[in-house]
């Protein structure tokens, strides 16, 4: 019996030895990979047909890219008024070259000497000029006056705000640059401060209240050559018939044109009033 049992014993362990080891079970990943939602599939559709277009539009094909942009960091955010476009802008700024930060050109770097009631310089104790505060620079918003990073660049500020400007240089000097101080296709990275916002200054007007009217071209009827005086045809006649200068012989109506002197054109947009002789020997 003890024999029987050992060889029980003995074929048992010998099956156990040959039976495989269970390969160990890999770890399941958390998320399968899932397909592009209809959001993104919209958006890369979005990116290579261009942005959604209104109807009547055709739709074209390629990649939307843009060219340039402006960029800018609020670093103060201010209390007063929102700018207003076509004003007066009374600002302090410093600009950089982006591309290695040396300083071209800054408004606190323009400094003139006090001056007294008699127009001298103050001295200061070194007896030297007495330089006074540094004066803001005032510029005209919108008139393309500057490089249209600055027209552009104080869009939604308030007064006393704080702004850094990145301009690329197709919104700065351009290709050519301005050398020495700015080479070409230089970017550049502007500090600005909005001090205050003013009226433009009105426009010239003629004597009597008038506003300019726009030259006629040269050779046109009733033109007359920039700085010269009119001449004696061009002037229109008196229509009143008791001028002492008015013919003796009856006049033509009114409405019927002088064939020797033809009748100014004014453009119809804006009326003017009757003109009157020019020449300061005729009754007015």
């Amino acid at each position: 019996m003890k024999r029987i049992a050992l060889l029980f014993a003995l074929a048992a362990s010998v099956a156990a030895a040959q039976t495989p080891a269970k390969p160990a079970t890999t770890a399941k990943s958390s998320t399968a990979a899932k397909p592009g939602t209809a959001a993104t599939r919209t958006a890369s559709t979005r990116a290579a047909t261009g942005p959604k277009l209104p109807p009547g539009v055709p739709a074209g094909r390629g990649l939307v890219k843009t060219a340039f942009a402006l960029r800018y960091q609020d670093i103060k955010v201010g209390t007063g008024a929102l700018s207003e476009p076509g004003k007066l802008y009374h600002v302090q700024y410093t600009g950089w070259l982006a591309s290695d930060g040396t300083k071209f050109d800054s408004s606190y770097d323009h400094v003139a000497p006090e001056m007294d009631k008699d127009g001298k310089p103050v001295m200061g104790p070194d007896g030297k000029p007495k330089m006074g505060e540094p004066q803001p620079f005032v510029f005209p918003q919108g008139r393309g006056r500057l490089i249209p990073g600055w027209d552009q660049g104080f869009e939604g500020m308030h007064i006393g705000g704080k702004r850094r400007l990145f301009i690329p240089y197709q919104l700065a000097y351009g290709a050519m640059g301005r050398p020495p101080k700015i080479p070409a296709k230089s970017d550049l990275i502007f500090d600005i401060e909005l001090l205050d916002i003013t009226e433009m200054p009105a426009q010239p007007q003629q004597p009597g209240g008038m506003r300019m009217m726009p030259q006629r071209p040269a050779g046109a009827p009733g033109a007359s050559t920039p700085g010269a005086p009119p001449t004696p045809a061009a002037a229109p006649k008196p229509l009143n018939p008791a001028s002492p200068s008015a013919p003796s012989t009856p006049q033509a109506p009114a409405s019927a044109p002088s064939t020797a002197t033809p009748p100014p054109t004014t453009p119809p947009a804006t009326p003017q009033p009757a003109e009157k002789p020019t020449n300061p020997a005729q009754p007015q």
